[in-house]
């Protein structure tokens, strides 16, 4: 066996078949000569009762001395119990984040997650993260990966972190299917953009305008009243859209809405007297129809809000307002009026009291308020009492004649 040099491989000639030469100094370390004339350098060894081999790289790509190195790397950890062409085997055959992906879905969301959220999840998938790093092995992905693809969407910072949600819960769930070790999650350390929460809310002015606008629209059938009838309640209610879109009649009862199911679990929520009005008032549906706020589709709610308040802001001259904004006046009002924030979040169907606190610097508004009447007060008897001592200063005042003499008649 020749000691395996630059020299001596480039000498090796092909034959009819593939053959192996084999090192004299690391025992196991060959090259691999084709009929084609390519040369490959490998390790071979035995393990459980079978001949492995193991490829290093190809002459030309690789030196003699480099395979022979690595060739020595390799073989030692065949000693302490390593099986380097089972963990290539077993690498070859791990999923890649394409098809994780797809298992995220069919196991995970689709059995817990509701339909808003599948929709969600699904849309970062397709949109992000498959064309992304779909490709790669599970087991490959490194922080730098993750980190490169948050910092690529930059500049769609809400979006980018919600994928960056996505990638986590995946490779959580990676780590209990057994597809990566325990605390390997690459997602860990990359920091989140800041959001920037949007807080708008009507005036009573802008109230107004889209009550009157409402109006004009239900009265010149621009709209169908079950859309006049969805914002108003939404309005009323502080619901949100895909509560009143999927609102059934069974559902409705005396004085409150009882939801079976929303994003937060069920919900009882307290119904007005101007919203029931508005239930009250609607017609009524022949066939029947289970839904209260009904579509084009016989039997189904309607499907689509979006293009007629798109049409009904333009009119009231709130271009800038969402549908979502309806229930963010809502909460507004109700922090406003005095409420406390765990009524204020038990209205909204809130889980977690942090989602309220948005709106807790709202309160100070009649504090402010308050604050400034007894201010005015106190101001007014403050300057009252300095203005009535200085009347009587002045009356105090002792006047001496004056100095100047009177010119003598001549």
């Amino acid at each position: 066996m020749p000691r395996l040099t630059k020299r001596s491989v480039e000498a090796l000639a092909p034959k009819a078949k593939d053959y192996f030469v084999h090192d004299d100094l690391v025992q196991g370390f060959a090259v691999r000569v084709w009929p084609s004339g390519k040369k490959v350098y490998l390790i071979q060894y035995r393990a459980g009762g079978r001949t492995r081999r193991v490829k290093i790289g190809q002459h030309g790509t690789i030196t003699a001395d480099e395979a022979r190195t690595e060739a020595r790397d390799l073989l030692g950890g065949v000693c302490k119990g390593n099986n380097p062409a089972q963990d290539l085997s077993e690498h070859r055959r791990a999923p890649t984040i394409g098809i994780l992906c797809d298992r995220f879905i069919r196991e995970h969301v689709q059995e817990r997650c509701k339909s808003t959220t599948q929709r969600e999840y699904q849309r970062s998938i397709d949109l992000f993260i498959k064309p992304a790093i779909g490709a790669f092995k599970v087991v490959d992905v490194t922080r730098a990966d993750i980190a490169a693809l948050h910092h690529k969407h930059r500049d769609i910072p809400y979006q980018a972190n919600r994928t960056l949600g996505v990638l986590s819960k995946m490779f959580n769930l990676c780590e209990v299917w057994g597809l990566r070790p325990d605390g390997s999650n690459p997602c860990r350390h990359v920091p989140k953009y800041k959001e920037t929460k949007r807080e708008r809310f009507l005036s009573k002015e802008e109230l107004r305008d889209l009550g009157e606008t409402l109006a004009d629209c239900e009265a010149d059938g621009s709209e169908t009243p079950h859309v006049i009838a969805a914002f108003r309640l939404l309005l009323l209610t502080g619901c949100r859209l895909s509560e009143i879109q999927t609102l059934k009649w069974e559902y409705v009862h005396s004085g409150y809405l009882n939801l079976p199911d929303s994003k937060t679990g069920a919900r009882r929520i307290p119904l007005p007297q101007a919203a029931q009005d508005i239930l009250d008032n609607l017609p009524t549906e022949t066939p029947a129809n289970p839904y209260v706020i009904v579509g084009e589709v016989n039997g189904q709610h309607i499907t689509d809000l979006q293009r007629p308040w798109r049409r009904i802001r333009k009119r009231a001259g709130l271009d800038d307002v969402r549908i979502h904004d309806l229930r963010h006046t809502y909460a507004s009002n109700a922090v406003m009026n005095g409420l406390s924030i765990p009524i204020v979040a038990k209205l909204l169907g809130h889980t977690q009291i942090q989602t309220t606190m948005r709106y807790a610097h709202l309160a100070d508004d009649p504090v402010r308020d308050a604050a400034a009447l007894v201010s005015s007060d106190l101001g007014n008897s403050i300057r009252a009492r300095e203005t009535r001592r200085k009347i009587v200063a002045e009356n105090n005042v002792v006047r001496f004649p004056s100095s100047q003499k009177t010119p003598k008649a001549v």
